[in-house]
C-alpha cells in the first residue's frame, strides 16, 4: 500500500504559524522589542515581525528585511543589517525613530553572517564605530580561484564558500573598513563572534582547521577547535590589527562577553567545552580579569548531580544572551537557560564566585521550558516560556527593590477555540524509567483517552536526534500536533541526552546502536507495564539520530512497532564517516580509537599550562598578551586524521541499523533532504533500496520467543517484508525545516501512521 494524501493537518498548520520568539532587546532604557518567526504556509516562506512593548501600547511591523540588530550601550541607538530585494544590504544607525546614517555595503561584501557560529554584531563603547561579520567579496577573476575548494561549515553553510571578513563602519559619514577575519599565527584562524572592549580592543571567537585542511561542521557542535583571541587596533588606524589568543588549546571556548562597570570593560566570560569527544557536553564558564590578565574557571563542569535533582551541570544554547548581566544586591549575575534533566530552566549565575541559583524552579506548577532572549544589564529580563501542550508566552521579569523576581506576561498567541480546547485536554508527565536509571519520558497524552477503555490510543515513540540533546518540555508544534491526531506520545531521554551530567553523557560513547536502543526500547515497556498503552499498538519516528535508534528498533525488535517513520536516518555509519560534515562524531560516539591521529588533535604542542605572560601598559588599559604569544615549542609532526579501515568499518557496520536490514517487518517511511551535509542523502535512500530489495512475505527474526512473538509482548509474528516509500525534498538541509517540507513531513508521517500504527 501506498502513501496516500489525506489532506493538510488544521492542528499542525495552525500551531506552526503560532509566532517564535526568537531575538529580544531593549530600546531606549526600558522598552522591550521582540523579534518572533512565523512560518507563513500561503507564501511558502518564514517572515519576522517586530513587536514593540511600552507602557501604553504595543506596536507590530514586518522586519523580514532585518537580519540583524543589536542596542548600543546608552540604549539610545540601534544597528541594523538590512537585506532587500536584488540582494541590496545597508548598514543602519537609528537614534529612536531618526535614522541617523546609511550606507549602501552590496558592493562591500557578500552576505551578512547571522550563524550563531559566525554572527558579529557590537557597538564600540563610544558608540561611533560598529563591527559586524560578512563575507567575503571575492574580486579575482582567475577562473580556477572562482572554482577553487574552499572548506565550509558543513550543513546550512554550504553556499558560505568565502571565509569571513569583520567589517568596521565608522560614524563619521559611516565609512567601512574591512578587517582582517583571518589570520595565520601558526595556523590560519577564521575570526567571529566579536565584541568591541574599548575603542581599540575586541575579542573573537577564532575558529581553527584541522590537520588535514578542514572546518568541521559547527552546527549543534560544542567541541570544535577553537578559541578566543584578542585583537588589538593600532590607534588611529583601522586597516590593521594584531591577534593574540587567550585561551588555551585543548579547550574548545565561543561566546565572548565583556563586563563593563562604570563604562570601563573590567572583565570577560565564554563558554568553554573540551575540544574533541562527545559533540556536546556539560558547558563550563570562564573569565579573564581584564585589568591583572588572570584566567579563570567560573562554573566547572558537574559530572554527577549531588543530589537525585540536583544541579546537573551547564546544558546551554550555542551562545550566551547579547546581553547576559543583572545586577542586584550588590552583586553582577549572568543570566542563562540550561537544560535540567527534561526542561530548560532559568539560572542566575554569580559573576564572582560562580554560586548557581534556579530562578525558575519546576515546583509543582506547569512544565515550564524557558528561554532568555536580552537583559538590560540592570535589573530586567525578556523570556519566553512554553509547555508542551502551551505555545510561547513573551514575559518582562524585574527584580524590585527587595531582590524579588517579579514577571509579567506581554504576549500570548491567540489560537482558535477548537484548538485550544483540543491543547486543554493533553496531559503533559515526565515518567523515571527506574530499570534504566536516570533514563526519563516525556508523556503527553489525552486525559479523556487515558481514562476510556480499551484499546488504548496508539503510541508514538519520538527518540531524539544528537545523540547528545534533549526533549525537553518545550512546546512543539510538530510533536504536539500528532497528540491531537489522537496519538499518545513517548518522548525518551535515554543515556547520552544533556541535562543530567556529563557521566550520563560520555557513558554512551563506544555504545551506541545497543545502550541508546535499548534505553528507548525499556521506556515503551515502561509504559506498557503501566497501563497507559499497549502491547500491538505502537510506531516509532525519529530523525538524525533519532532515525537511527528507530531504524535499529524495528530491526532489533522487529515485532515491537507496527511502523516507522524516519528522517535523515544515520543508517550505516562507516560510509558515513567519509561523507558528512562532521566526520569526527563517528570515530568518538562509537568508540573507535585510532593509532594515528584525530580530527581535533591540536596542531601544536602549545603547553596550555604556560601562557604567555601578561603586561599593562597603564591602569586605564587592558592586560594585553605578549607579541610572543602563541608561538609553540618545535615539534616534530602532528599526526593526521584517521582513515576508514576494514577493521574499523566491520565494528561501525555491526553497530548500524543496516546490520538488522533483513529482520524489518514494519512498514518504513523514509524522509531526506536533498542537501543535507551532516547526515548524507545517500543514508536513507541506501536503506530504502534495501528494504525495498527484500519484498516478500516472510516471519520476524531477532528477538522472537519460540513461538514468532516478541518476548513479553504476546505480539503476532507475521508481517510482509519490504513496505518503504521515500519523499526526497531538494534544497532542504538536515532539519528539513523548510515551510512547505515541513508541513508535509508532518502530514506524511501522520498518513503512515493512519495506515500502519495499528498493524
Amino acid at each position: 500500500m501506498s502513501l496516500q494524501y489525506t489532506g493538510s493537518s488544521i492542528f499542525y498548520t495552525e500551531l506552526a504559524q503560532v509566532p517564535l520568539p526568537v531575538s529580544a532587546n531593549f530600546i531606549g532604557g526600558d522598552v522591550a522589542r521582540v523579534t518572533y518567526s512565523v512560518r507563513d504556509h500561503d507564501r511558502n516562506i518564514k517572515r519576522y515581525i517586530t513587536k514593540t512593548f511600552d507602557n501604553q501600547c504595543t506596536t507590530s511591523h514586518d522586519s523580514s528585511e532585518i537580519k540583524a540588530s543589536t542596542t548600543s550601550p546608552s540604549k539610545t541607538r540601534q544597528a541594523i543589517l538590512r537585506e532587500v530585494a536584488n540582494n541590496k544590504r545597508f548598514v543602519e544607525i537609528w537614534a529612536g525613530s531618526q535614522l541617523e546614517a546609511s550606507l549602501d555595503v552590496s558592493n562591500y561584501h557578500q552576505a551578512f553572517l547571522t550563524d550563531d557560529f559566525l554572527y558579529s554584531l557590537s557597538f564600540s563603547p563610544s558608540e561611533t564605530s560598529l563591527i559586524y561579520t560578512a563575507e567575503f567579496e571575492a574580486t579575482d577573476d582567475d577562473p580556477y580561484n572562482k572554482f577553487k575548494y574552499t572548506p565550509h561549515f558543513g550543513d546550512t553553510s554550504r553556499a558560505k564558500k568565502a571565509s569571513p571578513d569583520f567589517t568596521r563602519a565608522t560614524k563619521q559619514n559611516l565609512t567601512l573598513v574591512a578587517l582582517p577575519g583571518q589570520c595565520t599565527v601558526t595556523k590560519p584562524i577564521l575570526f567571529a563572534q566579536a565584541t568591541f572592549a574599548t575603542e581599540d580592543t575586541i575579542f573573537a571567537s577564532g575558529h581553527e582547521y584541522t590537520s588535514d585542511g578542514r572546518l568541521l561542521g559547527a552546527k549543534g557542535c560544542f567541541n570544535r577547535p577553537m578559541g578566543i583571541w584578542q585583537l588589538t587596533l593600532p590607534k588611529g588606524s583601522l586597516s590593521s590589527s594584531s591577534a593574540s589568543r587567550i585561551t588555551p588549546p585543548n579547550r574548545s571556548c565561543r561566546s565572548p562577553r565583556v563586563l563593563f562597570h562604570d563604562n570601563q570593560p573590567i572583565k570577560l566570560f565564554w563558554f568553554s567545552n573540551p575540544i574533541g569527544g562527545p559533540h556536546a557536553s556539560s558547558v563550563s564558564i570562564e573569565s579573564r580579569d581584564l585589568i591583572t590578565g588572570i584566567n579563570a574557571v567560573l562554573v566547572p563542569t558537574v559530572f554527577e548531580p549531588t543530589t537525585p535533582n540536583g544541579f546537573p551541570g551547564l546544558y546551554t544554547e550555542y551562545n550566551m544572551p547579547t546581553s547576559p548581566f543583572l545586577r542586584f544586591a550588590d552583586r553582577v549575575y549572568i543570566v542563562l537557560q540550561s537544560i535540567w534533566r527534561s526542561r530548560t530552566t532559568i539560572l542566575f549565575i554569580d559573576s564572582q564566585s560562580g554560586a548557581i541559583t534556579d530562578a525558575t524552579e519546576l515546583g509543582d506548577g506547569p512544565l515550564y521550558s524557558w528561554t532568555v532572549h536580552a537583559t538590560d544589564n540592570k535589573n530586567q529580563l525578556i523570556c519566553s516560556r512554553s509547555t508542551p501542550t502551551t505555545p510561547w508566552e513573551v514575559l518582562l521579569g524585574s527584580l524590585d527593590q527587595h531582590d524579588t523576581l517579579d514577571w509579567k506576561v506581554l504576549d500570548r498567541p491567540i489560537l482558535s477555540s477548537t484548538t485550544k480546547e483540543a491543547l486543554d485536554d493533553l496531559m503533559p508527565s515526565i515518567i523515571p524509567i527506574t530499570a534504566r536509571a536516570p533514563t526519563e519520558s516525556l508523556l503527553i497524552q489525552s486525559k479523556k483517552a487515558s481514562t476510556n477503555g480499551c484499546p488504548k490510543p496508539v503510541c508514538v515513540t519520538i527518540p531524539h536526534g544528537g545523540p547528545h540533546t534533549t526533549s525537553t518540555t518545550a512546546f512543539t508544534p510538530g510533536v504536539i500536533a500528532l497528540a491531537l491526531e489522537g496519538y499518545t506520545l513517548n518522548l525518551p531521554n535515554y543515556t547520552g541526552s544533556m541535562g543530567f551530567g556529563q557521566t550520563y553523557i560520555q557513558k554512551l560513547l563506544g555504545h551506541c546502536g545497543s545502550m541508546d536502543v535499548e534505553d528507548v526500547a525499556e521506556s515503551v515497556r515502561e509504559l506498557v507495564r503501566r497501563g497507559v498503552t499497549e502491547n500491538g499498538r505502537q510506531v516509532v519516528t525519529g530523525g538524525s539520530h533519532g532515525g537511527f535508534i528507530a531504524a535499529h528498533l524495528i530491526g532489533k525488535h522487529p515485532t515491537l512497532f507496527n511502523a516507522a517513520s524516519l528522517r535523515n536516518p544515520v543508517i550505516s555509519v562507516g560510509e558515513l564517516a567519509t561523507g558528512t560534515d562532521i566526520p569526527d562524531w563517528v570515530y568518538a560516539e562509537f568508540g573507535i580509537l585510532s593509532d594515528t591521529g584525530s580530527y581535533t588533535s591540536p596542531t601544536s604542542n602549545f603547553n596550555s599550562n604556560s601562557l604567555p605572560s601578561l603586561t599593562i601598559s597603564n591602569s586605564n588599559s587592558l592586560a594585553s598578551p605578549a607579541s610572543t604569544a602563541l608561538t609553540p615549542t618545535p615539534h616534530t609532526h602532528t599526526p593526521p586524521p584517521p582513515l576508514m579501515t576494514p577493521n574499523t568499518y566491520t565494528a561501525l557496520f555491526t553497530a548500524s541499523p543496516i546490520a538488522h536490514v533483513d529482520h524489518i517487518t514494519a512498514p518504513v517511511l523514509i524522509i531526506i533532504g536533498e542537501d543535507d551535509l551532516r547526515v548524507v542523502p545517500g543514508q536513507g535512500i541506501g536503506f530504502y533500496h534495501a528494504i525495498k530489495g527484500r519484498v516478500r512475505a516472510g516471519t520476524g527474526t531477532g528477538d522472537e520467543n519460540e513461538n514468532g512473538t516478541e518476548s513479553g509482548t504476546g505480539t503476532r509474528k507475521e508481517k510482509p517484508k519490504g513496505v518503504v516509500e521515500m519523499l526526497s525534498f531538494p534544497g532542504e538541509s538536515h532539519a528539513i525545516d523548510g515551510v512547505e517540507a515541513a508541513r508535509i513531513s508532518f502530514e506524511a508521517t501522520r498518513d503512515w501512521f493512519k495506515v500502519f500504527a495499528e498493524g
